[in-house]
């Protein structure tokens, strides 16, 4: 049996509802307590696209597993149950005796036989029997508001990858060498009295040669392979910003003159 306080932890860390195969159905949206034990009786799973709508389970054979509350259903018997429109955050007799037929439960006979011995209250009491909308465990004195909260957080995944490949390229080099070379150059140098006598004297005139050997440099271009610098790859991390834009919801509680539930706008439970 889970109690009032179970509920309460339930709604308050967001519990999901588990099915007998252990899958999880959906979020909890809201428990129904029992008008006259004030034990849960029911609870609210968003199923659908999103979450956008809400099925009724029973809560009589549920149990619960940590946040969590494990009813003996499938997924799809949930979801196939009949759609119940709780805008004053109760169940109808009839709509409480549906949803007992639907899940095969004994239950509704009882529910009606009360309805039976209830009779003569309070026209504004008579049919309210049923099941209320709860938030805590003293639901006739307070109920909790809940909204939901956006957590952003990060996650590291692979973004790509890099490598390190060598190739070769060619290059056009220009270089300016310095080369030199010798050229005949002719010098006079005129014969005076004084060295008249070293100078070799012939009786004739004569010709003759005389043979110089010429040098000139030559570029020669060798090429030879060097290491000029090691390359490795590093990591580095960059930190941007990223606007996250989503939509939350959250419940409003307000307070009514009127003592009739069906004066009770439906945002009055949110």
């Amino acid at each position: 049996m889970i109690s009032t306080a179970d509920a309460q932890n339930l709604l308050s860390n967001a519990g999901q509802v588990v099915d007998s195969d252990g899958d999880k159905i959906g979020k909890i949206g809201q428990v129904f307590l029992d008008d006259r034990s004030g034990e849960p009786a029911w609870v609210t799973v968003k199923t659908g696209m999103f979450g956008g709508a809400e099925s009724f389970v029973p809560l009589t054979q549920g149990t619960m597993h940590g946040n969590d509350v494990s009813v003996p259903y499938t997924k799809d018997k949930v979801k196939g149950a009949p759609r119940v429109e709780d805008s004053q955050g109760h169940l109808e007799p009839a709509e409480e005796d549906e949803l007992y037929a639907y899940y095969g439960l004994a239950g509704f006979e009882n529910a009606a036989q009360g309805r039976e011995q209830g009779r003569g209250q309070d026209p504004k009491d008579e049919g309210r029997n049923t099941r209320r909308d709860s938030s805590g465990p003293d639901a006739d004195a307070s109920m909790t508001r809940s909204e939901e909260q956006l957590n952003v957080g990060t996650t590291t995944e692979t973004a790509g990858k890099a490598r390190l490949r060598k190739f070769i390229v060619t290059e056009h080099v220009t270089k300016t060498v310095p080369v030199s070379h010798e050229e005949v150059r002719i010098e006079r140098e005129p014969i005076t009295d004084a060295d008249r006598g070293d100078a070799p004297v012939g009786r004739d005139l004569s010709e003759e040669e005389q043979e110089v050997e010429l040098k000139a440099e030559r570029v020669v271009v060798d090429k030879e392979a060097v290491p000029v610098e090691r390359v490795k790859l590093g990591t580095e991390t960059v930190t941007e910003n990223e606007t996250v834009d989503e939509q939350v919801r959250k419940e409003q509680i307000e307070a009514t003159d009127g003592t009739d539930p069906d004066e009770h706008p439906r945002d009055a439970r949110r």
